[in-house]
């Protein structure tokens, strides 16, 4: 876990102890004797959470929360000795995301400080669906079909239907489910129309080199072929 930390507490031991701990962890940290340094440190390095004893001079731990509240949401995690439940549900009302009464186990404090980082980091953005088949490749959020890696112009509507087709690989599609992946909408739309589709597609796949690329079924619908170059004997 590769992130800095802020440990703002005005005993020297305490924070030896948190930067002891955390550094075994692999997390880097920074350190402030008093609430002023805090601030000033904080505005400085960016860390990605801050420790913020309660009871610190020069601004306390809830002021120094306060003042980084105004515009940053940076993740903070309150230390005190005073054990005291309002004091808890202050820090925990003016932005704190944690808080830890002294005295505290190290490894009680490093768990709750990755379970805070871990809450805190974006999530991954998904990956972009890619379908293969043969030497097809659709790529739905780009709109994009290659066939052997040259690209092949569809239509919407066939666009949608070869999706659909290669999502569905392994069985046979009907008319009605092409029907319904193409429009969308409550549309009646005749077999006749949907055969019409399916000729272009074929058409296209044909003239980019294919082979095979969609199988009739009589009485029930369709199914994707090889969708091979022609010349690897399909």
């Amino acid at each position: 876990m590769d992130a800095t930390i802020l440990i703002a507490d005005d005993d020297p031991h305490i924070r030896e102890v948190i930067r002891f701990a955390l550094v075994r962890e692999g997390l880097k940290v920074i350190e402030a004797a008093d609430g002023a340094e805090a601030l000033a440190r904080f505005t400085e390095s960016a860390p990605d959470l801050l420790i913020l004893d309660v009871g610190m001079p020069e601004a306390d731990g809830l002021d120094v929360c306060r003042e980084i509240r105004r515009t940053h949401r940076t993740p903070i995690l309150f230390l005190s000795a005073r054990d005291d439940e309002i004091d808890r549900i202050l820090g925990l009302e003016i932005g704190g995301d944690d808080y830890v009464g002294k005295p505290f186990s190290p490894r009680e404090l490093v768990a709750r400080v990755k379970a805070i980082l871990k809450r805190a980091a974006p999530e991954p953005a998904p990956e972009a669906e890619v379908l293969s088949h043969g030497a097809l490749t659709i790529r739905p959020e780009q709109h994009e079909v290659e066939f052997d890696g040259a690209p092949l112009k569809l239509t919407p509507l066939e666009f949608a239907m070869m999706a659909t087709l290669i999502r569905r690989k392994d069985r046979v599609v009907a008319r009605d489910d092409l029907a319904a992946a193409a429009y969308r909408l409550n549309v009646h739309v005749s077999g006749r129309t949907i055969d019409s589709h399916i000729r272009n597609i074929r058409q296209k796949l044909a003239e980019a080199g294919s082979g095979p690329a969609i199988e009739t079924v009589h009485g029930v619908g369709f199914r994707i072929g090889p969708c091979v170059p022609a010349t690897d004997g399909a």
